[in-house]
C-alpha cells in the first residue's frame, strides 16, 4: 500500500502576484545586466519570464518603473548591511575609527554580499556599475544610497579630523569608482596582467582595495594641509 502524498497548498492571489514579481525582476536584472536599460524591451523580458509582454503591463507601468523596481529591491538590502556595519565598526572602535576600518565595513560588506549571494547578485553588480554612470541612474543611486555614503563621510571625518570636507568627498568619488569597476567584472584585468589577478577574485579585492584607498584618503589630506602651510599661500 503507498502512502498519498499530500495535497500542495493552493497559493493565495497574494503570494501568486509575489513569486511572478520576483520571477519578472529576475529576468529583468540578467537581461538590463547584459545589454542595458536602452538594450531590453518588456517583450524580452516577457519572453524569458515566459508570458506573454502584456502581462507585465499588469505588474508595471512601463520598462522604467521594472528598471527602478530592479534597482530598489536590492537597494535597501544593500544600504541596511553596510549601515550596519559602519554602525557597528563605530562602537566597536570606541568613538576613534581609523579610515581603513571605516572603509572595510563599508567595502567588505558589500564585496561579501556580492560575491556570495549569488548569481542575482553579480548580476546587480554588474547593473549598478553600468547604471551608476549614467545620469538617470546616478540619479537613483543618490536616492537609494547617499545615507549610507554619508554616513561614512561621518567616520572618516572623526578619523581624519584635520581633513577638509572637500578632499574627503573626492576620496570617496575614487574609492566608488573602483568598486563599481570591481562589481562590473568586465574581464580587463584578466586580460591585462595574462590571468594573474582575476575581475571576480573578490577576496583578492578585498584584502587591498581598503589599505590601498586609505593611503590615499591620507595622502589627500597631508598634501592639502602642507599646500596650506606653505609660505605665500
Amino acid at each position: 500500500m503507498t502512502k498519498t502524498e499530500p495535497k500542495r497548498r493552493r497559493m493565495t492571489k497574494a503570494e501568486q502576484r509575489a513569486e511572478t514579481t520576483e520571477q519578472i525582476l529576475d529576468e529583468a536584472e540578467h537581461l538590463f545586466a547584459q545589454f542595458g536599460f536602452n538594450g531590453v524591451t518588456l517583450k524580452d523580458i516577457a519572453k524569458r519570464v515566459g508570458v506573454h509582454h502584456t502581462l507585465l503591463n499588469y505588474y508595471y507601468d512601463d520598462k522604467k518603473s521594472v528598471f527602478d523596481a530592479v534597482i530598489a529591491r536590492r537597494a535597501g538590502v544593500t544600504s541596511s548591511l553596510r549601515m550596519k556595519a559602519l554602525d557597528d565598526y563605530e562602537q566597536a572602535s570606541g568613538g576613534k575609527p581609523t579610515v581603513e576600518g571605516a572603509l572595510r565595513a563599508f567595502l567588505d560588506t558589500d564585496l561579501d554580499l556580492y560575491s556570495q549571494g549569488g548569481e542575482g547578485w553579480k548580476n546587480y553588480g554588474i547593473l549598478g556599475a553600468q547604471s551608476s554612470n549614467t545620469p538617470y541612474g546616478a540619479q537613483l543611486f543618490d536616492f537609494h544610497f547617499d545615507p549610507v555614503v554619508l554616513r561614512l563621510i561621518s567616520l572618516l571625518e572623526k578619523a581624519l579630523p584635520d581633513c577638509s570636507r572637500e578632499d574627503l568627498f573626492w576620496g570617496y568619488h575614487f574609492v566608488t569608482g573602483a568598486l563599481m569597476l570591481t562589481l562590473g567584472r568586465t574581464g580587463r584585468i584578466d586580460r591585462l596582467s595574462n590571468g594573474l589577478c582575476k575581475s571576480d577574485d573578490f577576496e583578492a579585492v578585498k584584502e587591498r582595495m581598503a589599505s590601498f584607498m586609505a593611503s590615499g584618503f591620507h595622502e589627500l589630506c597631508r598634501k592639502s594641509k602642507t599646500n596650506g602651510d606653505a609660505p605665500g599661500l
